[in-house]
């Protein structure tokens, strides 16, 4: 194994004594928990203190682990067989990268990492456009109920599909790894981060719009995601085949291994159009945003998948399972057509590769109230229901506002999100804000300038409530 000073690794003594730099970051708290999980003895450092090291709580089940806040020992690098460090650091071959060099202590990276420990059990990578966060964390909860423990990053308010987290939680201790494993939509990094997870089970939720200007970028940006569909050739692929997009990239990558489908049974609410891979624009009788009856002349078409739910009733939180195992009814605490998608996603997993009953299942589901900032309710003002969902492109926002709507009737939207394409996705939002709302009141700066866009124009002009006072432009990340 090659490490950045070209010695090369064969074999690591059980005694090796790892050093590892900023364990209050990212990849050095994951790295060194990976590290004592497998044995090794661990010294680590960081320049910030206790009390302001982020991830510190996460550390705190490694209590022979020997850490040093705001200071690096004078004997920290002697002492150390190996050392691994911010990728910063090395980059820039800062002061700190050459005097390890000088003393000629061994600098391991994260790439090493991902070749010295391999995970030690089954994999199941998650990704699409949307659902992935709340398909990832039912199948978690449905595993914890049923006594196998899930690895978990435990890195407090961070996302877990971000830079190197799956690929090193996957190399945590506990019986599986269910991972979230999203893209930025640039060619490779999908590749990259499946390959490092060493994935043997995938599912794809869905492949949707996500602020995109035209048919050229889409099919770029699914093309993004059969860099999943490639590294899972001759594995377990689980995919909603009720989405013309997800058929068509198989059909075009001529997928070979263990395909699994899943779909729904429901009146479409609108037809929509997408294109596929063939060149042709595909008419879709829409079951949510992008997904449901299709047929494209290319031979792409809808059929009814291997695990169908259907008799799904007015409140979208109850529905039949037809499988080759036969007809099984099921009860979600959740409501809506999407979460009846992703709990089909996480029930054949659970039935398929975790051995848990079809009775099992149907009890931990009915215990999982959701995911945090997905249609969460978070109070009650004169009878009135306060809800929260973090749904941020055009697919996501129609589907939650359209099973509201289903829901509850009157919806006065508050838009506090921000487009990561600046004003064309803002307006996007607005629009299909205004197909299930009853009132908008835009709260983040973009949404107000184009709700005075639209007003100007004379849209929409029985549906916006302008704030008296707006926030001003600056903005972190969506929010």
């Amino acid at each position: 194994m090659r490490v950045v000073n070209d010695m090369q690794i064969t074999d690591i003594k059980e005694n090796s004594v790892f050093g590892v730099i900023g364990v209050c970051g990212v990849n050095g708290n994951l790295i060194a928990r990976i590290l004592m999980d497998h044995g090794y003895k661990v010294q680590a450092t960081d320049m910030v203190d206790k009390d302001n090291c982020r991830f510190g709580s996460s550390l705190n089940d490694y209590p022979n682990m020997e850490i040093y806040y705001g200071e690096m020992p004078e004997d920290f690098i002697s002492s150390s067989d190996y050392i691994i460090m911010p990728t910063q650091l090395i980059e820039s071959k800062s002061n700190l990268f050459n005097k390890v060099q000088e003393l000629g202590v061994p600098i391991l990276t994260v790439e090493d990492i991902f070749k010295l420990f391999e995970p030690a059990h089954p994999v199941i990578c998650i990704t699409g456009t949307n659902g992935k966060t709340t398909t990832t964390t039912l199948l978690k909860h449905l595993a914890s109920d049923n006594g196998l423990k899930p690895c978990e990053h435990n890195l407090a308010n961070m996302q877990g599909n971000l830079a190197d987290i799956p690929p090193l939680q996957a190399r945590l201790n506990g019986d599986l790894s269910i991972l979230e494993t999203g893209t930025f939509g640039f060619e490779g990094s999908l590749n990259r981060l499946i390959t490092n997870c060493k994935a043997d089970v995938g599912l794809i939720t869905n492949i949707t719009e996500d602020h995109l200007t035209n048919s050229h970028d889409f099919l770029n940006y699914a093309k993004v995601k059969g860099e999943f569909v490639e590294l899972l050739k001759n594995k377990t692929l689980i995919v909603n085949s009720d989405d013309p997009t997800i058929m068509s990239l198989l059909k075009e990558l001529n997928y070979v291994g263990n395909l699994i489908t899943f779909g729904i049974d429901a009146k479409s609410f609108r037809k929509s159009v997408k294109q596929c891979f063939c060149g042709n624009d595909v008419e879709v009788c829409e079951f949510i945003a992008g997904v449901g009856k299709y047929n494209c002349v290319c031979g792409v078409s809808y059929s009814q998948p291997d695990y169908f739910a259907t008799n799904i009733n007015d409140e979208h939180d109850q529905f039949t399972l037809v499988c080759k195992d036969g007809k099984f009814d099921f009860k979600l605490k959740l409501k809506g057509l999407h979460n009846i998608y992703n709990s089909l996603g996480a029930i054949i997993v659970a039935n398929q590769f975790l051995g848990m009953s079809f009775d099992d299942i149907k009890k931990s589901l009915l215990k999982f109230g959701g995911v945090s900032g997905r249609m969460q309710k978070i109070g009650v003002i004169d009878d009135k229901k306060i809800m929260i969902d973090y749904a941020h492109n055009p697919a996501g926002i129609t589907t939650v506002l359209k099973e509201l709507k289903n829901l509850y009737g009157t919806i006065v939207n508050v838009i506090t999100t921000s487009s990561e394409s600046g004003m064309i996705g803002d307006m996007e939002i607005l629009n299909c804000s205004a197909d299930y709302s009853d009132y908008i009141v835009p709260a983040s700066y973009n949404a107000y300038l184009c709700a005075k866009e639209a007003l100007e124009k004379g849209l929409f002009v029985d549906k916006i409530i302008l704030p008296e006072n707006m926030p001003t432009d600056e903005k972190q990340g969506t929010l």
